[in-house]
């Protein structure tokens, strides 16, 4: 059969369907069949499942001109998503393709809710499309036989690789792909991708620096210019103090005003406790909504979720409120409008949560923006920029990590085994691994058949024998066992099993809140108001509360996102537009913001970098604005405040927020002295953040996460989980025997490494010293705190009120400063 034959048949199906194919879907359709490679860049919602299920069904029909009367089974095409709740949708468009043209092809999903029996059926015989995930691809790679499955293989697509891309799940996923491409040599890849910065390096981590299968590769983008319409939710009066602690709920009169005009509405949160807070509020005060609404986050089980996200489908919820859980593929054709409560902290995120709506080709999106504080209006107005001008974030890959490669080894070790130099080639044609020395190689094997230098004298970690061919196997049942049960890259905290004491499953809940509880108090999760019975087994036994009692609300350590590099850039340049008369809608109504601001110092402008000093009771304040991001404050908080008491004795107490920080002291800092000593300067970054950030505590907290990934410590059977302070204490034990007896321990590097590159993000801390170096410094001592210095100070107060006087103290401050 020739393509235009091949085509026809899928244009013929199409047309049944009442679509009509995008110019993308045929490049890819085209590009596939050619035998080529590829990246395709496409928004949700706009057919990129297509694009890719239809010309696998169309291989298997050029090469099988019979297909309608004679089957071939064996596995075709594997399809890998990162959410597991996306397969059940990916499997029904294969499906809905393979049935309706005859090609009696099956489609099975394999992920960590497939159940026993059917895994043993895949076993068995496996379906001929495969949906799932980074996780159940390597587990199905510590199967005895995995090449016989996966020889006849003809594609493998990664769905959602702007996700995968810059976590330890692409890592692993690149592995996996290089070893299908020595079992499988006809295999074609190809990657589905949402808009990122660095679209060019992502089709490069996925198919090798340069690989053959690079050579012959394509970057297919659809240009479907889908409109986003960013609304902002404006209230009535603005505060010209504003803080960050009220959560935006007096804005929650208009939220169900929005919820009310439309069919469906989807209202996201940045985290799970805000989640809640906003599904409670709008109940108490409307709760007409009551059956019409419901709440989405990844802690609630899985059942409710499902239930959720077929009522969404089916339009029998008004409205959702839910946090990332909901960002990612699930398409929710009724969806008409989102509410995005505070700044999304990224524009690729927003961008996502935005294509929820109106999620069909063709049709717009609307997007309300409601801001948790007055500043954050100043998100609003760079997002809508940044949506006119698709900046989006670049997503930078992982190098060098040896944890994951380390798992890898063994999983090759517990299937079939496997020898080192063939092994070595593929892992060093990966973008991660194309540094690997030999010595590095060397470090990996002792690792998993010594337990490494210092761990030689202990059998647990003597994992893998070598056998008299020099082939790599783990022997051991048991060893075995434990590693399949660990095998994936997310390192959470503990989290315990919520129960009701009668029975019946609620959700999950982090170890750290529940241990803060007595029994008898009562707390909001999932919606309801549950007292505490007893914890049993790292299960949470409640009863349904008294609902008049009073409760706290569940919350989570997952706490808050930082602005991203591009998202803090649009920040800057929104800041200085207050100067200009070309003001945005939001920068206009933050006008008695800024009004007050100019009264007590300036709203800087591009060449200006603003320091505030200013006297309080308690002690002297003095607060920087880079508008970086609070991770990267965090860093510059900690710098600052250990170059400047190198210059004399003081102690600070550090406070920030994305747009600036604090340091607090009973004495006040010489100013002068700091400017006159160039503290800013970006020379000796390295050495100084090492010596002024308790860096040795971060690595350790870190090297918990890579102990697990490397199974140097064992996370526990199910219903036997290990509780995290025991996990941290093996770790932090290995740690320290690494620290004093083997520094050079690649893993232990790691830890470091790591705690710098992502956690203090140094290098965006490099440039931020570097650009605050070309600025000129206005240093304003103030007479009392301004609109800018506002939320970080109140934040600071926050972790030691309640949140009722909280809000007393700050009406009364506020008061205070106006006079």
């Amino acid at each position: 059969m020739n393509r235009k034959e091949l085509f026809d048949i899928a244009n013929t199906w199409f047309e049944g369907q009442g679509w009509q194919p995008f110019p993308f879907q045929t490049q890819t359709w085209t590009a596939f069949l050619q035998g080529k490679n590829g990246l395709l860049n496409a928004p949700t919602g706009s057919g990129k499942t297509y694009a890719l299920w239809i010309p696998v069904v169309l291989d298997y029909i050029k090469k099988n001109p019979d297909y309608k009367t004679k089957h071939k089974p064996g596995l075709k095409a594997i399809w890998i998503t990162p959410l597991r709740a996306l397969s059940v949708e990916i499997k029904q468009a294969a499906e809905r393709v393979a049935n309706e043209l005859d090609t009696q092809l099956t489609v099975g999903i394999r992920t960590g809710d497939t159940t026993t029996a059917e895994r043993s059926r895949q076993k068995k015989k496996m379906p001929d499309l495969l949906v799932t995930t980074p996780e159940s691809m390597q587990l199905m790679l510590a199967s005895k036989d995995y090449p016989k499955i996966f020889k006849s293989c003809t594609a493998i697509i990664i769905d959602e690789w702007h996700e995968l891309l810059g976590t330890k799940r692409g890592v692993q996923t690149e592995l996996a792909l290089s070893r299908l491409k020595t079992v499988a040599p006809k295999m074609r890849i190809w990657g589905v991708s949402a808009t990122i910065g660095n679209l060019q390096q992502a089709m490069e981590v996925l198919l090798g620096a340069e690989s053959e299968a690079l050579q012959n590769s394509v970057m297919i983008k659809a240009h479907l210019n889908k409109k986003i319409n960013v609304l902002s939710v404006l209230p009535e009066k603005m505060d010209a103090y504003p803080w960050r602690g009220h959560m935006g709920l007096h804005l929650v009169d208009e939220v169900a005003e929005i919820i009310k005009k439309s069919k469906t509405t989807l209202i996201f949160t940045n985290v799970r406790s805000a989640c809640e807070i906003w599904y409670q509020a709008l109940l108490e005060k409307y709760p007409e909504f009551a059956g019409e609404m419901a709440m989405h986050h990844g802690s609630i089980n899985r059942e409710t979720r499902q239930w959720v996200e077929q009522a969404i489908r089916d339009e029998q919820l008004k409205a959702v409120v839910c946090t990332s859980s909901l960002d990612l593929g699930v398409d929710f054709a009724p969806v008409e409008t989102v509410v995005q409560i505070g700044g999304p902290k990224g524009v690729a995120r927003f961008l996502q949560r935005a294509g929820r709506s109106g999620h069909r080709p063709g049709q717009e999106s609307n997007i309300y923006f409601l801001a948790t504080h007055a500043i954050e209006l100043v998100e609003a107005s760079a997002l809508r920029r940044a949506v006119a001008e698709t900046v989006v974030e670049d997503r930078i890959p992982y190098l060098n990590s040896w944890d994951v490669l380390v798992q890898y080894l063994v999983t090759l070790a517990v299937s079939d085994g496997f020898y080192p130099d063939e092994i070595f080639k593929e892992v060093k044609s990966t973008f991660c691994y194309q540094a690997i020395t030999e010595e590095d190689w060397q470090f990996c094997l002792n690792f998993i058949t010594k337990g490494s230098q210092s761990l030689q004298a202990y059998d647990e970690y003597k994992k893998v024998e070598i056998e008299d061919d020099g082939k790599f196997k783990v022997n051991s049942r048991s060893i075995a066992l434990r590693h399949r049960m660990q095998i994936g890259t997310i390192v959470g905290d503990a989290v315990m099993k919520v129960k009701y004491f009668s029975g019946g499953y609620i959700g999950t809940i982090e170890e750290w809140f529940i241990s803060k509880l007595n029994p008898g108090d009562v707390f909001i999760f999932a919606g309801r108001k549950l007292e505490l019975y007893r914890v049993k087994n790292m299960e949470v036994l409640v009863k349904r509360a008294d609902p008049k009692a009073k409760a706290t609300h569940a919350s989570w350590m997952g706490g808050r996102l930082t602005l991203s590099a591009q998202m803090s850039e649009l920040l800057r340049e929104e800041m200085y537009a207050a100067n200009t008369d070309d003001m945005s809608n939001e920068l206009k109504a933050l006008y008695p913001v800024f009004e007050r601001q100019r009264k007590e110092s300036i709203v800087p402008d591009e060449d200006e970098f603003l320091i505030e000093t200013f006297k309080t009771r308690e002690g002297y304040h003095a607060i920087f604005y880079p508008f970086e991001g609070r991770y990267v404050h965090e860093a510059l908080a900690s710098l600052l405040a250990f170059r400047i008491s190198l210059l004399s004795p003081i102690t600070f107490s550090l406070a920030y927020n994305d747009y600036g920080f604090e340091l607090l002291s009973d004495k006040e800092i010489d100013m002068q002295q700091v400017l006159d000593n160039n503290l800013f300067t970006p020379e000796h970054l390295h050495s100084d953040l090492q010596r002024s950030l308790n860096a040795t505590e971060m690595a350790r907290r870190k090297f918990r996460d890579i102990a697990v990934i490397a199974g140097l410590v064992f996370t526990g059977y199910p219903g036997k989980v290990v509780k995290t302070k025991h996990l941290q204490s093996s770790s932090q034990l290995i740690f320290e025997v690494f620290r004093d007896y083997e520094p050079d321990n690649l893993l232990f590097q790691q830890a470091y490494r790591e705690t710098f590159e992502h956690q203090l993000e140094e290098g965006r801390l490099l440039l931020a010293l570097e650009r605050i170096e070309h600025q000129q410094i206005v240093w304003k001592q103030c007479e009392k705190p301004t609109p800018f210095s506002f939320p970080i100070i109140t934040d600071r107060l926050r972790e030691r009120l309640s949140s009722e006087t909280l809000a007393e103290r700050i009406k009364r401050m506020t008061a205070n400063y106006m006079k």
